[in-house]
């Protein structure tokens, strides 16, 4: 059963206690992603998420990450383009001394400048590193190029040039816009007693947000006023009504279809083709996901027996299903050798015409239906994606489906509901396509009339490693 509280600053609290295990795990949700950054400012979100681990009034980094591992547990965060998330997993006797550190990281955390400098350098070697990994950026430059005129497009990690503009001051104004009590969720998962729970967050979180008068300022680690918000400044948000943040960019995206190519002295060539998805919240998002299963989800998919099986011409490929606030992606990720590439695009084409005539039978849905169901059930298992799954789902659409909801929905998914959702989603005239590696002038020739077959030649972006 979900539980849920509310601080008295207006922080909402969702949380489920599993039976039979030990462990809890606690995530901190923050609406502050890289789709909420300004133009001068991109990875500003990442940014602070490593800043608030280089210590606290409280705590120096090393007696952060001590604290956590002497105790057998873990802590961490991550960056998304919709949130930031801080969060622990230890044992349930240690559940105070986690909200203790993630409330001390978030409300006490000093933002030295020698520690930006210093995180700053960490930061570049790894978007040098990202550089490295074209697998991994070939997705990234897809982001960007289907919603290039949207923040949903920025990279996470930000540009070396806008990493450059980002100092304490810039990070003290983002906080104050975004680290609002009103945008932010604590969600929660594991053993956990409910009451001792809801009081253990009060007193830890109560007092972010917390309005006082601002004294000083410099470099001591304050950004105006000795209360416990440390790096808040006055007058954030009005706790009572839990409003967002204001200056909220989660409004509606348009994708447009293109083509960028980026040239880098690989082995392989790394392939991404796109289309237009479903946003979170749509419930078209469930036959997507079902005919992703059977398309190019898994070791069983189409793609995957057809094209690595069968005729061995990659060693990965496979298909994914993104969803965001107001936007969706529908991907398809192949790596192969450049002599492949050409072949590879033309059978993943022609695979996608086939299955839009073809769709699901009424037996390949039911084995859908159990693959997502055993996949989904199996999974829930972990508190951590319990967790997550409160948390996400609160921040971004204000509500929660249980799980048993969930499969219901997955039940009630026709044949019909797969073949609109494919013939809608695999539209050729609005695809998009990026390649990364050494694109060599038969796969280049093939992109590009590709490209002018849906009209756009202009849109074709190259970029030189």
């Amino acid at each position: 059963m979900i539980g849920e509280a509310r601080l008295k600053n207006g922080i909402r609290v969702k949380y489920e206690r599993m039976e039979s295990i030990r462990s809890t795990a606690i995530g901190v949700w923050v609406g502050a992603g890289s789709r909420h950054e300004r133009p001068n400012s991109l990875g500003i979100s990442h940014f602070i998420e490593h800043m608030l681990f280089k210590g606290t009034k409280k705590r120096t980094a090393k007696q952060i990450a001590e604290e956590i591992d002497y105790v057998g547990g873990q802590i961490n965060a991550f960056t998304a383009k919709d949130y930031t998330c801080y969060y622990t997993k230890t044992l349930d006797s240690h559940i105070g001394l986690a909200a203790d550190i993630l409330s001390d990281i978030m409300m006490r955390s000093k933002l030295l400048k020698s520690d930006i400098n210093l995180e700053r350098n960490v930061i570049l070697e790894e978007i040098n590193m990202y550089e490295d990994s074209p697998d991994e950026l070939v997705h990234d430059l897809l982001s960007e190029t289907v919603w290039k005129n949207s923040p949903l497009g920025n990279p996470i990690l930000g540009r070396p040039s806008t990493l450059a503009n980002i100092d304490r001051a810039a990070m003290r104004d983002y906080m104050q816009e975004r680290y609002a009590p009103g945008n932010i969720v604590i969600s929660a998962a594991g053993s956990l007693e409910e009451k001792e729970f809801a009081a253990i967050l009060e007193d830890r979180f109560g007092r972010l947000g917390a309005k006082k008068a601002a004294a000083g300022g410099g470099d001591t680690g304050r950004s105006g006023g000795g209360d416990d918000t440390g790096n808040r400044a006055d007058g954030i948000a009005d706790a009572e009504r839990g409003d967002r943040a204001d200056g909220d960019t989660d409004g509606e995206v348009e994708y447009e279809a293109g083509i960028c190519l980026k040239r880098k002295e690989t082995e392989q060539i790394h392939l991404c083709i796109g289309f237009d998805g479903i946003e979170l919240g749509n419930d078209d998002i469930y036959a997507l996901n079902l005919a992703n299963n059977m398309f190019g989800g898994g070791m069983s998919s189409i793609l995957f027996q057809k094209i690595r099986e069968d005729l061995g011409l990659v060693y990965s490929i496979y298909s994914y299903v993104s969803a965001y606030k107001n936007a969706g992606l529908y991907a398809i990720y192949a790596g192969m050798q450049p002599e492949n590439a050409e072949r590879v695009f033309d059978l993943i084409v022609g695979e996608i015409n086939a299955f839009k005539k073809e769709g699901l039978s009424a037996d390949l849905l039911n084995k859908a239906k159990e693959q997502f169901k055993g996949g989904f059930y199996m999974g829930l298992e972990n508190p951590n994606a319990r967790m997550s799954a409160l948390g996400k789902s609160e921040l971004l659409l204000g509500h929660i489906n249980t799980p048993d909801e969930i499969v219901e929905k997955i039940e009630k998914v026709t044949v019909g509901d797969i073949f609109d959702v494919i013939r809608r989603t695999f539209d050729l005239d609005k695809m998009s396509i990026c390649a990364a590696g050494r694109i060599g002038s038969g796969f280049e020739s093939a992109l590009t009339d590709a490209g002018r077959r849906m009209g756009e030649t202009d849109r074709i972006r190259d970029e030189l490693a």
